[in-house]
């Protein structure tokens, strides 16, 4: 296998929307491949068709691009191994499937759905669990199959296990293990409707496909004894397995959701990729973040952008032992991430998030505000509730922000006319040339600075938290300050007016 070209896969069933963990899946399919200069094949498992979502289809996709994770060979892609469907795949299944059949090495069962739930009914009730299939069907003559074939009767394809011996596969993280084969079930491998199960289907992609490393999740690990007698039957090398580790939820306690995960205190948590593209996350960073849930380069680096990930990314860092999906973590990286972009990019990323919130911006004065911006927000969302008012056609100001601490309304009143002459002259009117006339002023009035910024930037910004102040009044302009401030004076007066009958 050492020898061979790399070639892995991200095999996912759109049956819902795109997972965090199907995509920390596809990522470490796609290090690997960068790693090794090798491919990374996207193949849609579709042969469910009864949970089979469109829309879901659509959300992986959309998410993976936006990951950066884009894909060799696949979807709208193209390549020599395709279609990149299975349910464009039916005839190649069956064709493997009528090779064991002619070999003896799977058989039809007619056993109907009403038999088998009697028969895990009838195992629970003898020994408390499902056992499996009592393989039935499996030494019916060719005379007998042909018979019930004749009849109508419906059909399942089965695997035939070998009834004594054991099975072996190695895995790389988990080393080798031995399964004794009396204990594995004659699972389907082709289902009434003719579609092939995963067991099947992906056992029969993998090796047309020619993949050298199956990178998937640790929940098919119990499956591996199987897929080896089926490779086996085949006459097929096994590829080299990688079974992930699991993903738990922020306590540690349990498999994170596949919908929703609720953390200590009842907090509700994403778990999907558009749910994380929606709050504002940037992908690099959370590309970073869900690298190292499992994996790790070493002991104390955090920080890998893309390039760096490519180029450290190993199977021996991954770790068998399940992870926990720290999401303080991932804050605090979004941070790091937020403040070291570029700001041009950062201004472009943006641009929309304002605009879908109903903000008439524009790109000038949201480079402007960039730098403002990244040392206080984790996610491009944060902007909105910091700096909207940027872009508001009329700043609401409530009056509660106009009253200075430990100040009444009169007072509070009179700073704000001060300051407003203050701000009519002065020159330049950028942040060196306000702050210090401004703290002069409140040094005049024998006022904290603080109340007295707080009054102005309640007024400027209809807000109690801002950006800084100075620079925001920079920003607005001279004469939308002065606007503002004005507003903010006749509101003063109508509490002072109020106090005073």
């Amino acid at each position: 296998m050492a020898d061979k070209p790399v070639r892995v896969r991200f095999a996912p069933s759109p049956t819902g929307y795109f997972h965090i963990g199907g995509a920390r899946t596809a990522l470490y399919n796609w290090l690997f491949a960068r790693h090794h200069g090798g491919t990374f094949i996207l193949r849609i498992e579709d042969t469910d068709r009864t949970r089979y979502q469109e829309e879901a289809e659509e959300d992986l996709l959309d998410g993976l691009r936006w990951l950066g994770l884009e894909w060799d060979e696949g979807p709208r892609v193209g390549g020599e191994y395709g279609p990149y469907y299975q349910s464009q795949r039916l005839e190649l299944y069956d064709t493997y499937a009528r090779k064991l059949l002619e070999h003896d090495q799977a058989y039809r069962c007619f056993c109907t759905p009403e038999r088998l739930a009697e028969l895990r009914k009838a195992q629970r009730a003898e020994g408390g669990s499902y056992v499996g299939y009592d393989r039935h069907c499996r030494n019916l003559t060719p005379g007998e199959v042909a018979e019930r074939e004749a009849a109508g009767l419906v059909s399942v394809v089965r695997l035939k296990v070998p009834l004594s011996g054991q099975t072996t596969f190695h895995d790389v993280l988990r080393g080798t293990t031995t399964v004794e084969n009396a204990l594995l079930e004659d699972i389907v491998l082709i289902k009434s409707d003719g579609y092939p199960t995963y067991h099947m289907a992906n056992v029969v992609d993998d090796h047309l496909m020619e993949i050298s490393h199956i990178m998937r999740g640790d929940e098919w690990l119990s499956s591996c004894p199987i897929h080896v007698i089926l490779y086996d039957a085949l006459g097929w090398e096994v590829p080299t397995y990688v079974h992930l580790p699991l993903i738990l939820d922020p306590a540690g306690k349990g498999k994170m959701s596949k919908r929703k995960t609720i953390g200590p205190g009842g907090k509700e948590y994403l778990v999907l990729v558009h749910d994380f593209r929606a709050a504002g996350y940037l992908p690099e960073a959370l590309v970073n973040f869900i690298a190292r849930v499992g994996w790790s380069y070493d002991d104390r680096t955090e920080l890998l952008t893309r390039e760096e990930l490519v180029q450290k990314f190993s199977i021996e860092g991954l770790n068998a032992s399940p992870a926990r999906f720290d999401y303080d973590k991932l804050d605090w990286m979004a941070g790091v991430y937020m403040r070291e972009a570029d700001v041009d990019e950062l201004a472009e990323r943006l641009l929309p998030v304002y605009r879908e919130a109903g903000l008439d911006a524009d790109l000038e004065t949201v480079k402007q505000i960039v730098p403002l911006l990244q040392p206080r927000i984790k996610k491009l969302t944060d902007a909105l509730p910091l700096s909207g008012f940027f872009f508001e056609d009329e700043i609401q100001i409530d009056p509660e922000l106009l009253i200075g601490k430990k100040m009444d309304a009169a007072s509070s009143l009179h700073a704000l006319q001060r300051a407003r002459e203050v701000l009519a002259q002065v020159e330049p009117f950028t942040p060196e040339g306000l702050e210090q006339p401004l703290r002069d002023l409140a040094d005049a009035l024998d006022v904290r600075v603080g109340p007295l910024f707080g009054i102005l930037r309640g007024a400027v910004t209809g807000q109690r938290v801002s950006p800084p102040l100075f620079e925001s009044m920079s920003i607005l302009g001279r004469e939308r300050t002065l606007q503002q401030v004005d507003k903010g004076i006749e509101l003063l007066h109508a509490s002072v007016r109020a106090e005073t009958h």
